[in-house]
């Protein structure tokens, strides 16, 4: 019989299991600290330093509201902020009406088809916003097919206000149409039942009941919208003309003047609508109740030939618009002299990759947009998970650091890429950081667009990590099972779509993005999407199509594939979902 050795190293088993919690316990509060820490190092301190610097002169002085006084007295002050206001205005009055009888077609119609309809209104979520920007052009502008039409309306030309709005209407409606369809899903048929046993009209039942039970929907979809061209560049710049915003004024202040100090005080002004649209639409969040209650009955559309006529051909003239500005850019990148010569040849994408250099800019965006999907997946959704699986929010000095965690997770949502793109420049370019190394790179790059695009994601992960039951986490807890299996056997199965849509979410968002990326890129690092804004001002109207037709070309590849590896891995991982189906 052999003796028992004794190790003097190993502990008992009581010590192991303590050790093992407090591992956790310390993994826990370690990732929680990480994530603020990265939220505060780029994030907050880059806005902060947008602010220091308003207040400095260029030579770094300390000159308190000189900054502001200076811009405000300008000529071009009123000018810049009364065209944004009316652009976003603009915008915002005709998006969110053709959005909604768009959703409204959708969810409350019984059309053929859907499906089909559906994707062609969220096609130019893969288009960076300087695509109908270009279509536009080729459609309206002096040699335009359509430029005849422009009379109709008592519209000279298409560059300026006219040519903006339509454009960013064409870029804001799939967010639009997306929140809208949300609002418009859920509703109680018992509503409409008892209207109908009134004998209650249609146009009643509409401003009585579906109306009210989407507003929080109309509300978001246009404060969404507001901010989105408010802080809009890359349609102003490309079909704005003379016509000045606030956005162009940041331009020009930091690229064209080199004056930081004019840019930083433009950036704190448009910062404030954003903030101001931001703060509105979380406390309007922050009252809405559930309109499906345990005894709710779901509403399902029941068919009306004249009403589903009418709304069928409402969705397939939108659907035609899209279809025709999308179409057109493409239609230009292949012509060899708009609009004289119209034969098929490639020389523009020719030109564009190979004797403009951009073919270094499209593998930069690749590149980008991979490791943005890649790492902002990864830190989205862990940085999600140790805020709301680990049990941190019931640790005594931890409760206060969530809120600041959760408010800093929010706050992308309410700065514009312009905004957001300053503060990275006069953060990571000052003398002494010891991050000044990011600056140029195509790292800082893929840290801006993380940032940048950081809180729909966010919060896609916190509504799948609710769904989950916390009895997972306390089960694993009680089997000494360490939260890391938890995490890997049950959580990433389960919420698997959501990462998806995530990753899915931050690589387009990478291919298309200008606004902030804009001013960090350096001789190496040049983007397709900022190549587009060199082609256009250097005339080659042709090359910038063929580039951003390139960008829609690779996101829509991209995305397929993410469908197809989704369905994979959904046969794979989610056969639970099936369980006791017929």
């Amino acid at each position: 019989m052999s003796a028992v050795q004794f190790d003097p190293m190993a502990r008992p088993p009581v010590l192991a299991s303590r050790w093992a919690l407090a591992s956790e316990a310390i993994a826990a509060r370690g990732g929680v600290l990480l994530l603020a820490i990265a939220l505060f190092v780029f994030l907050t301190v880059p806005l902060a330093a947008i602010l220091l610097r308003s207040v400095d002169g260029r030579a770094g002085e300390f000159v308190g509201l000189a900054n502001f006084v200076t811009y405000v007295s300008s000529p071009g002050f009123g000018t810049s902020v009364a065209n944004t206001l009316n652009f976003a205005l603009l915008t915002t009055l005709i998006t969110v009406p053709v959005s909604f009888g768009f959703a409204f077609a959708m969810q409350r119609a019984c059309l053929p088809w859907r499906g089909l309809w559906r994707n062609i209104a969220l096609i130019p979520i893969l288009a960076p916003s300087l695509l109908p920007a270009l279509s536009f052009l080729y459609l309206f502008g002096n040699q335009g097919w359509l430029h005849f039409m422009l009379g109709w309306f008592g519209i000279d030309s298409i560059y300026g206000m006219p040519g903006m709005v339509m454009s960013m209407c064409f870029a804001s409606v799939p967010h639009a149409v997306m929140i809208l369809m949300a609002a418009l899903a859920l509703s109680d048929a018992r509503l409409y039942e008892a209207a109908e046993s009134l004998g209650t009209s249609e146009a009643r039942k509409f401003f009585t009941i579906t109306l009210p039970g989407a507003k929080y929907g109309l509300i978001s979809a246009t404060l969404v919208v507001f901010t989105m061209a408010v802080s809009e560049f890359g349609v102003p710049k490309v079909i704005g003309g003379n016509t000045n915003v606030l956005a162009i004024d940041i331009y020009k202040q930091v690229v064209g003047q080199q004056n930081f100090s004019i840019g930083a005080v433009v950036a704190v002004l448009l910062l404030l609508p954003a903030l101001a649209a931001f703060a509105i639409d979380r406390v309007i969040q922050g009252r809405q109740k559930a309109l499906l209650s345990a005894r709710s009955v779901p509403y399902a559309p029941r068919a009306a030939g004249w009403r589903d006529g009418l709304l069928l051909s409402y969705v397939l003239l939108l659907s035609l618009a899209m279809l025709v500005v999308m179409g057109m850019a493409v239609f230009g990148s292949f012509v060899q002299f708009w609009p004289y010569d119209l034969s098929f040849t490639l020389r523009h994408y020719v030109y564009g990759l190979e004797e403009a250099g951009i073919d270094n800019a499209y593998v930069n965006s690749l590149q980008m947009a991979l490791w943005t999907a890649l790492i902002g997946t990864t830190v989205t959704f862990a940085g999600a998970y140790w805020i709301e699986k680990t049990g941190v929010d019931k640790v005594r000095g931890w409760r206060r650091l969530l809120p600041l965690v959760q408010g800093q997770a929010l706050l992308p949502m309410a700065v514009p890429g312009m905004v957001l793109g300053i503060g990275y420049i006069l953060f990571f370019n000052a003398p002494g950081n010891p991050l000044g190394f990011l600056y140029g790179s195509l790292a800082i790059l893929v840290l801006s667009t993380v940032v940048h695009f950081y809180s729909s994601s966010h919060l896609t992960a916190v509504t799948a990590l609710k769904s989950l039951d916390g009895e997972f986490e306390s089960v694993s807890a009680s089997l000494k099972v360490p939260f890391y299996k938890t995490f890997w056997r049950v959580t990433v199965p389960v919420c698997l779509p959501a990462i998806l849509d995530i990753s899915r979410y931050y690589f387009v968002n990478a291919m298309t993005t200008i606004s902030a990326v804009v001013f960090l890129y350096g001789p190496q690092t040049t983007l397709t999407s900022v190549s587009i804004l060199q082609l256009d001002e250097a005339g080659a109207l042709g090359s910038a199509a063929a580039m951003a037709s390139l960008i829609v070309f690779t996101s829509a590849v991209v995305t397929g594939l993410f469908f197809i590896i989704e369905w994979w891995l959904m046969r794979r991982t989610q056969r639970w979902r099936n369980t006791g189906r017929s």
